[in-house]
């Protein structure tokens, strides 16, 4: 869904959201992918970064989401797994990003990094290891725009969903206002997409369950379906 740039959490329309995650594609042929996830619905782009000292991983940095955002108008979602998430934030701004998630456990100051986000004009969201508890987000759920509950260690892709994370989701969508989001990103598929919905999340993050897969296009449709009926009940 093309946007207008800035905070895409202001344009974005209510109800369920579709976020493929671009680190489980094909990058030989990542734009015939995005492509294919686009003609299925997707609403945005969700992509990770890693420095290999936060999470035992690297991954793309700010020339690749300068690549995608000359090729494509969907929202860019960053989510930063990172040390130095003010340094980061700033680069991938510039890069093109829409929106940057950061990590709550890595941020000096969470209030500072929110108010520089939105005075760049782009969304802000916070986000959380599985370990930490919803309440380390108290000083700072009222500012964001997003909140990302990780239903995986993050770091790597393919991992399964916990289950345990789902009464995290209900109890941060209480504390969540109308215009806030509330995503997840872990080992979503069709039953696990629905799980969350019904506990209260709207912004679905997939890799594997839609870039590896023989259907990219019809995979995006029938998560999409999912979380529709699960919201539904």
């Amino acid at each position: 869904m093309a946007i207008e740039r800035g905070n895409p959490w202001q344009q974005l329309p209510a109800g369920a959201l579709i976020a493929p995650s671009v680190l489980a594609c094909d990058f030989a042929h990542a734009g015939a992918q995005i492509d294919a996830a686009v003609s299925g619905g997707a609403d945005l782009l969700h992509l990770d970064v890693m420095d290999g000292h936060f999470v035992p991983n690297l991954s793309m940095g700010p020339e690749i989401v300068h690549s995608l955002r000359n090729y494509t108008n969907l929202p860019l979602d960053v989510h930063i797994m990172v040390t130095d998430p003010d340094y980061y934030a700033e680069k991938l701004s510039e890069a093109g990003a829409d929106s940057i998630t950061f990590h709550i456990e890595a941020a000096e100051d969470p209030k500072r990094l929110v108010d520089r986000l939105h005075e760049r004009g782009i969304g802000a969201g916070v986000t959380l290891r599985p370990g930490t508890p919803a309440e380390t987000l108290s000083e700072i759920i009222a500012n964001v725009d997003l909140v990302l509950v990780m239903t995986v260690e993050p770091g790597y892709g393919g991992q399964f969903f916990m289950t345990e994370q789902l009464s995290k989701i209900a109890a941060i969508s209480k504390r969540l206002s109308p215009g806030q989001r509330l995503e997840v990103d872990g080992g979503i598929n069709v039953d696990t997409a629905a799980r969350c919905a019904e506990a209260g999340a709207d912004v679905f993050v997939a890799g594997s369950a839609i870039f590896r897969t023989n259907d990219i296009s019809g995979s995006v449709a029938m998560l999409r379906q999912a979380v529709e009926v699960a919201c539904q009940q």
